[in-house]
């Protein structure tokens, strides 16, 4: 399958970038009500309609739900682009749609969407919030789950740019999880059936994006919702949206998160046995927190009367102005940095640093400076 030649056929380009709220995809969602069912399971704290849109007729039933975490909307497009695949009359959209029957929530957490936070409108973290369904959209989302009783979830998410896959050096891109039912990790027909579809998805991504993949650590929480859903039976695979170079709208991001998921369908629907599954899924380097999106080295400082070659981070903060997200860098640590990658790297050679007539940096500092008589750093970036 062309995956790049679908993607670029059916990407839904009225979403792009960080910053989706409902107020985009509810014409989206009307849209595609005409081919399908769009469905209101709830609302949020503030009143906001919870929307799941059915698609399919087949008898494998899949659940899938986005922007449980409101900043996290990478898989949100994603799915909008594979609706569009699923409307698109061809045969892999008539074959998806006699094997499955779909239940998509696109957006889970409205509020937190318009607010661009993680939390909802009552500062809860709604991924730790499925054992006490203390709000709305936990409830709702848990309701629909017992509904629909599906036969796989896929719990849809964005990670930080500080994750790498392992510590290559390389990101993690996309990653994949098979939570835990239990605390001690223990592996059942449940947790495998999800291994072999992340094996799958694996397989693909790694022909375009060769050791861009990472594994989630496993830690078992039964206030997390894919924890708990695999503590009820249901395969449920966690995929997270990380970082590719210089991609920091998350528009390459979003290809891999669409192939990860139309490749997991297709595994699904061909029901393939993996040998030694557990032992290749094992395999996946495990993420780590290697990265910062600037890293400056050999850079000579001046501290109470004594020049010294130190190295130091900065690191984006996703701030929101307005209806935009704003990626403004702050210095975020100071010292050796030998295990750690910057997204850019800057070798200062022992240029002296001076911003404002300090000469040296510090925590919390926004990333303005100079190295020596010919590099200025805006913004962690160099000016050219």
């Amino acid at each position: 399958m062309d995956y790049r030649e679908l993607f670029d056929t059916f990407k839904e380009n009225t979403i792009s970038g960080r910053y989706i709220t409902l107020e985009h995809i509810l014409p989206l969602l009307k849209k595609h009500s005409t081919t399908g069912l769009v469905k209101e399971i709830g609302q949020s704290v503030k009143g906001k309609p919870l929307l799941a849109y059915y698609k399919g007729h087949g008898k494998t039933k899949i659940l899938l739900w986005s922007q449980m975490h409101g900043n996290e909307s990478t898989a949100t497009k994603a799915l909008f682009d594979v609706f569009n695949v699923l409307d698109s009359g061809s045969e892999l959209a008539a074959r998806l749609l006699a094997d499955y029957t779909f239940c998509f929530v696109p957006m889970l957490n409205p509020d937190g969407a318009k607010a661009y936070t993680r939390e909802n409108a009552n500062t809860v973290d709604l991924n730790r919030d499925f054992h006490n369904l203390s709000q709305p959209e936990s409830r709702a989302l848990t309701e629909l789950f017992e509904q629909f009783e599906p036969d796989y979830c896929y719990n849809l998410h964005d990670q930080r740019t500080i994750f790498g896959a392992g510590n290559t050096g390389k990101p993690a891109t996309i990653s994949f999880l098979s939570p835990a039912y239990n605390h001690n990790r223990d592996m059942n027909i449940t947790r495998e059936k999800a291994v072999h579809i992340i094996l799958a998805m694996n397989s693909t991504l790694q022909a375009l994006i060769p050791g861009q993949v990472g594994r989630f650590d496993d830690s078992f929480n039964i206030n997390c919702v894919g924890d708990n859903f695999q503590f009820r039976g249901v395969p449920t695979i966690l995929i997270e949206a990380g970082h590719y170079p210089e991609d920091y709208q998350r528009e390459q991001t979003r290809f891999y998160f669409f192939v990860a998921l139309l490749s997991g369908f297709e595994r699904i629907h061909e029901n393939d046995i993996v040998n030694n599954a557990i032992e290749e899924y094992l395999n996946i380097p495990q993420n780590m927190t290697p990265f910062f999106d600037f890293v400056y080295r050999n850079v000579r400082i001046n501290y109470d009367g004594i020049d010294k070659i130190t190295n130091f981070a900065a690191q984006f903060k996703e701030e929101l102005v307005g209806n935009s997200v704003q990626f403004n860098a702050y210095v975020s640590q100071i010292g050796d940095l030998e295990n750690n990658f910057g997204h850019f790297e800057l070798d200062a050679k022992g240029a002296v640093f001076t911003n404002d007539g300090q000469n040296f940096p510090e925590i919390g500092q926004k990333a303005n400076f100079n190295l020596g008589n010919d590099v200025k750093i805006v913004n962690g970036l160099k000016k050219m």
